[in-house]
């Protein structure tokens, strides 16, 4: 009984200590972020593109990066969806019997999670030389998509399998097909593909070893997919490594504003998962 006692404190003070640690480090980060960037962040930041001598302490701001950052996340998310979303539905759908072939292709789907991203980039790097595309916002839209493939994949499939088997076997037992019962169990699942979206637009927007060769960088907004475009985590790669102390503190106050940017989207997607999680099915 006393050792029982001894391991249950053990466990609970280890439980404690590692709770400590990990809030710890995030305010830890959030803390550093904000008091650095702060004193930094101006109205020309978020509405100002870079001007000249922006990089050695001169006038201008970040609206470019932040500008390419959105459309790289949002495109790349768009169209992992699309992908992703069939092959979930398929590996749940029409191989939920062959369970050799299912554990395979999720065995296949976690390996790529785990790949590193800058593996992604430089494969990403490699169709655009095949095709003849230089850096441009399309590259870094096609290299992120591939990169978070891998998670909406690995994400929906676990989100589909909490979904009764009872829901699908009575909408089959209805004469609804393969694909009709998909719809209804996609309608079940819209809050996990709310929280697909935000997983992948997260791992996308901070991303910055991906997007190195393939987005390439400019002090201007693309207004074409053809156009380099400028990433926020670029931005703040290339603004930390200048000698100028102001433009050290810009990149903290970049920082601040992805750190901003990140938590919007995550206040917004609770919300539309809680508002849909009432009317589900």
């Amino acid at each position: 009984m006393i050792k029982r006692k001894l391991e249950e404190l053990f466990i609970k003070i280890l439980m404690i200590l590692a709770t400590i640690i990990v809030v710890g480090s995030f305010f830890l980060i959030v803390g550093t972020i904000f008091s650095k960037g702060v004193p930094y962040m101006t109205w020309d930041m978020i509405t100002k593109i870079p001007g000249g001598g922006f990089y050695i302490g001169k006038e201008g701001g970040v609206l470019n990066a932040i500008i390419g950052s959105l459309y790289v996340a949002g495109g790349a998310t768009v169209l992992g969806l699309i992908i992703s979303i069939p092959v979930a539905i398929f590996i749940n759908m029409y191989l939920s019997g062959k369970n050799f072939i299912t554990n395979v292709l999720r065995t296949v789907f976690d390996v790529l999670f785990g790949i590193p991203s800058i593996v992604y980039g430089a494969f990403g790097f490699l169709i655009m030389v095949y095709f003849g595309l230089r850096a441009s916002l399309l590259g870094g839209i096609i290299a992120v998509t591939l990169l978070v493939i891998p998670l909406l994949v690995r994400t929906l499939d676990e989100v589909i399998r909490t979904v009764p088997g009872e829901l699908r076997d009575a909408a089959l037992s209805l004469g609804s097909t393969r694909w009709e019962t998909a719809k209804v169990v996609l309608r079940q699942i819209r809050p996990g593909i709310f929280t697909a979206i935000l997983l992948s637009f997260g791992r996308g927007i901070g991303d910055v070893a991906s997007v190195l060769f393939t987005a390439g960088f400019s002090d201007n907004i693309p207004t074409s997919l053809h156009e380099p475009a400028a990433t926020l985590p670029l931005a703040i790669f290339f603004q930390l490594g200048s000698p100028v102390e102001e433009v050290q503190g810009r990149a903290y106050a970049s920082a601040l504003i992805l750190t901003i940017v990140v938590l919007i989207i995550t206040v917004l997607s609770e919300i539309l998962i809680k508002k849909f999680s009432k009317h589900k099915i």
